[in-house]
């Protein structure tokens, strides 16, 4: 399958958080993604990208907090996240970038 620009668009953002480091161990990498992606989508533009193979693909939406800012109440956007499982003795480098 051919790289395309719905790949880019796919995958928004890695997430480096302190949870994301430690399934890193495990073989896993998290991504945000866009809202509209399916576990499909996800799973073929993270092979095509990083040239790895993806066995399992779990997705979660985090819905948007509450926060005051500047005294008035805001709200953050919803996100949707991806926990992507890697074959094992394959590994992505995410802080090199694309």
């Amino acid at each position: 399958m051919a790289l395309t620009a719905r790949h880019y668009d796919v995958i928004v953002a890695p997430m480096i958080t302190e949870k994301a480091t430690l399934l890193s161990e495990q073989n896993k990498v998290v991504f945000q993604v866009a809202m509209d992606s399916t576990k499909d989508e996800i799973a073929t533009a993270v092979e095509e990208l990083f040239k790895v193979k993806v066995t399992k693909v779990n997705t979660l939406i985090q819905k948007g907090k509450t926060k005051r800012f500047r005294g008035r109440p805001g709200r953050r956007s919803d996100l949707k996240k991806a926990i992507v499982t890697l074959q094992e003795g394959q590994s992505i480098d995410i802080t090199t970038g694309l």
